[in-house]
């Protein structure tokens, strides 16, 4: 692994520990070099993920992406990051069970909805928002209607 800080290709691992329930291993690593500590992240990868966005242009998968679209949306709120992370891990894992490479954004959207409605309504709403290009106040009321029955959406 490359150090982030000299880009020395010579670093030592100091420690590892299993991470996400499992899914990931967490790794701490040094730099002999300069001296400089890190972390990695190692996970299972079934399959490479192309996004087609509405506009049909094909761009790779990126689980950080992702994460921090649920971060922003959950700015503020009182979610444990490890709810937050197995809900990042779920998405990333019905992604790639479905057996197809390529994946459209509107799936990803809603499969990020239904994470949110689970872990904080106000992130819910707020990814709806964007997600759905609310333009008026009406928009928000359907959206908390959909909050009151789970039958819906």
């Amino acid at each position: 692994m490359r150090c982030p800080y000299c880009q020395s290709e010579d670093t030592q691992v100091k420690d590892s520990r299993p991470a996400e329930d499992g899914a990931a291993i967490r790794r701490r690593r040094a730099c002999p070099d300069c001296g400089g500590r890190f972390t990695t992240f190692e996970r299972v990868q079934l399959r490479d993920l192309i996004v087609v966005k509405k506009s049909g242009r094909k761009v790779p998968f990126d689980r950080d992406k992702m994460h921090r679209s649920l971060d922003i949306a959950l700015r503020k709120r009182n979610v444990d990051p490890e709810r937050v992370e197995r809900a990042v891990t779920g998405i990333v894992r019905q992604l790639e069970s479905t057996g197809e490479t390529e994946v459209a954004s509107d799936d990803i959207g809603h499969l990020v909805m239904e994470a949110l409605k689970l872990l904080d309504d106000v992130a819910y709403v707020r990814y709806a928002s964007v997600y759905r290009n609310f333009r008026e106040a009406k928009d928000f009321q359907n959206v908390l209607g959909e909050l009151g029955d789970p039958e819906e959406e």
